[in-house]
């Protein structure tokens, strides 16, 4: 019977007056996700009623992590829990939480094929590739080489990103001579780099979907002194890729918006718990970024 009542009380919308206790689950600590954190904790100090219990994961892998995150969230008893999903894996773990009357928005990805979230709040990650493709085309010939430095395969905005590169290229003749997994990591990315840049000496240029490999990137990049030969576009402006742009390695990456995803993401799940309607999908943009604006979007 009790856990009947405490359903029920999930259930019921708050009002405007009521105080609203949430959680916020981020994937792993890099500096993207610390400031979605910060800009969650923002919004919750600039809307008094706000309750926030926070958590992260280990890694850009660590499945088991972000479930227990959601499980206990649900047992300190939140309305409603804000993340970014690391896997697919975790819609189980997220079903069980509506099944206890928790609403549901997530940020940075979707998680494909699962109906049961209220709202989304992310980057359109294929539009955002398209731009990293675009400015590849602008620099690039018909007949180059490239390497792309993946992310978590399997993760759809990570993907998209590639996808979306690729269309952005528009049709131009540009040869994949290496790829590889980085599941987001600077170490990885280094490592991938290296592979790439040893078997093709003369590869023309390396896209990478994520910040931290495109800093490793840029690392293998100098390592190999092929600075300024091969034209590097990342992905997240973050986790030395400022460094890399400064120094003329990175020729141009694509910035998220995390402080509004964040924000449009919260805004949504509170406006559900209290009974508003909300949009189903929140676009909170992106951008192409060189060492020319980078002091914009720093």
């Amino acid at each position: 019977m009790t856990g009947a009542v405490v359903a029920f009380s999930l259930v019921a919308p708050a009002t405007a007056a009521d105080t609203v206790k949430i959680g916020f689950i981020t994937k792993f600590p890099v500096p993207f996700f610390a400031t979605m954190e910060n800009a969650a904790k923002d919004y919750a100090a600039a809307n008094p009623g706000i309750e926030m219990v926070f958590g992260q994961g280990a890694s850009a892998t660590d499945i088991e992590g972000q479930i227990a995150q959601i499980e206990s969230m649900v047992t300190q008893g939140v309305q409603g829990i804000a993340l970014t999903p690391v896997d697919p894996t975790v819609a189980t773990a997220l079903d069980k939480a509506i099944g206890a009357g928790v609403k549901v928005v997530l940020m940075d990805n979707d998680i494909p094929g699962w109906t049961g979230r209220t709202a989304l709040a992310t980057t359109n990650n294929y539009n955002a590739g398209k731009i990293a493709g675009e400015y590849l085309k602008s620099v690039l010939k018909p007949g180059d080489t490239m390497g792309i430095l993946e992310g978590v395969p399997g993760v759809p905005s990570l993907d998209d990103r590639v996808k979306g590169m690729k269309e952005g290229l528009g049709g131009l003749d540009v040869k994949i001579v290496g790829s590889g997994a980085t599941d987001c990591t600077e170490e990885k990315g280094i490592n991938v780099a290296q592979d790439i840049l040893t078997a093709n000496p003369d590869v023309k240029s390396i896209y990478a979907a994520c910040g931290p490999p495109a800093a490793g990137a840029a690392q293998a990049i100098k390592n190999a002194n092929l600075a300024g030969k091969v034209i590097l576009v990342g992905f997240d402006f973050c986790c030395g890729e400022a460094e890399a742009l400064e120094a003329g390695i990175e020729n141009a990456t694509v910035a998220q918006f995390p402080t509004k995803m964040a924000s449009l993401g919260v805004e949504a799940l509170v406006n559900a718990i209290r009974g508003e309607k909300v949009e189903s999908l929140i676009d909170s943009g992106a951008a192409l970024v060189t060492k020319a604006n980078m002091a914009e979007f720093k």
